[in-house]
């Protein structure tokens, strides 16, 4: 999602940033995944992942920094430069075809769905936030579809309208939903990430 008017001189300068630029990531967002990475075992009991809105790939490199063996199927509108070892789809993850090509590459299950979805802005905060409520909402339809019993979803998600509700939504549909803002997120954000657990309403052959 977009940043204020100036902000890109101030995210120059700020430590996570530069941070990135200097380790050779692509985007500052890689250690927003680190950190909860390390802080909730993100990984463990993790062998196939799905990774939405991947571009412009900072969180795949972590991915594979932290386990060379991870079988990563990464999907974007944009086309991502390419990393040794991850599968890529272009398209746009609400759609019908693109979610089967995932199910084809993957096999049909994974163990984690990862997602750091935004819209392009309009500029309208109210609009914006209904926007990147919807690719939340995708986000958890695809991992209910693809993920076992034991499986992890993680999404970013926008504080405003209709955010209690997808909340409520989620804690129906998941074992285990908490909240969760890195260090490496800045303090005026109203980003947060969901991290579900369990998809419930599975069968016990569904088990990953």
């Amino acid at each position: 999602m977009g940043r204020p008017r100036g902000g890109d001189k101030q995210r120059k300068k700020e430590h996570f940033y530069q941070a990135a630029k200097k380790h050779g990531y692509r985007s500052r967002s890689a250690y927003k995944l680190r950190q909860i990475a390390k802080d909730h075992k993100l990984l463990s009991g993790v062998d196939r992942v799905v990774e939405l809105c991947c571009c412009p790939g900072g969180w795949t490199q972590v991915l594979k920094e932290i386990d060379s063996s991870l079988q990563i199927v990464a999907v974007d509108l944009e086309v991502m430069i390419q990393l040794e070892g991850v599968k890529f789809i272009q398209g746009d993850i609400l759609d019908e075809k693109i979610i089967e090509r995932i199910e084809s590459l993957t096999g049909g299950t994974v163990d984690l769905v990862l997602s750091d979805c935004s819209p392009n802005v309009t500029g309208q905060w109210d609009l914006d936030v209904v926007r990147q409520i919807s690719l939340v909402e995708g986000t958890i339809e695809i991992a209910h579809r693809l993920l076992g019993n034991k499986g992890k979803v993680l999404s970013k998600v926008f504080q405003g309208p209709g955010f209690h509700e997808l909340l409520q939504s989620v804690r129906k549909k998941f074992n285990s939903v908490k909240l969760i803002k890195p260090a490496a997120s800045r303090k005026t954000s109203a980003e947060i990430y969901l991290l579900a657990v369990g998809p419930r309403g599975r069968s016990p052959h569904d088990e990953s």
